[in-house]
């Protein structure tokens, strides 16, 4: 009896050691399990990708209005260095750079009617001399001068007739015909015919009026 008693006891305290090794066991177990449910959350995170490639797309959506814009700024820049290139050829137009001899005796003539005193001086040579149709003598700053007197009123002012002969590349004389039709600062209408000889040099890449003489035969 007393040897089946420590038996048992024996028994008993083997049971309770293994029922203690065994116990942590779940503990272990439900770790795993966690650190699984852990890194499956991880992973699963990445799934705002798509969220996130579809920037892209925006992007590429952008990109077109973005080209879009530096083309009508690229046009904008083109086109404004165009317009002010305008005024710029008015003003070589009118100091007789690129016109000829005929072109130039006209645009005289059409600014008479509007007092047009800056293109006239641009065309008259700074040693011009000439024979007013006052019959008198008169150098650049008197034929300027007489100019800038004028207050008639006209309705028209144009050339009839232009003839010139060239003396080589750089003379040319013209001859030709004006007529002025209008008003005086008298309040009297005027018709007036005027035959003219000017001559003309090349100078400085532009022709200038070096002489003129002017009668007048009606009016």
């Amino acid at each position: 009896m007393k040897i089946i008693i420590p038996f048992f006891m024996s028994l008993f305290l083997a049971a309770m050691s293994f029922a203690q090794e065994e116990s942590p066991a779940p503990a272990e177990s439900t770790a795993p399990a966690t650190e699984e449910k852990a890194s499956a959350t991880v992973e699963t995170t990445p799934t705002a990708a798509p969220a996130e490639a579809s920037s892209p797309a925006a992007q590429k959506s952008e990109q077109p209005k973005a080209a879009k814009k530096e083309t009508t700024a690229t046009t904008a820049a083109a086109t404004k260095p165009a317009t002010a290139a305008a005024p710029a050829a008015s003003n070589a137009k009118m100091s007789g750079k690129n016109m000829s001899v005929k072109d130039m005796e006209n645009a005289w003539e059409a600014a008479v009617p509007k007092h047009d005193f800056a293109t006239v001086e641009g065309f008259v040579a700074a040693d011009f001399t000439g024979v007013s149709s006052k019959g008198k003598f008169v150098n650049r700053a008197d034929m300027l001068s007489d100019y800038k007197k004028d207050k008639d009123t006209y309705k028209s002012a144009k050339n009839e007739k232009l003839n010139v002969k060239m003396l080589g590349p750089n003379v040319a004389i013209v001859t030709g015909r004006a007529r002025e039709v209008g008003t005086g600062k008298d309040a009297k209408a005027f018709d007036r015919t005027f035959l003219f000889t000017d001559t003309w040099m090349m100078r400085g890449g532009k022709w200038q009026c070096v002489a003129s003489q002017v009668t007048k035969i009606k009016g």
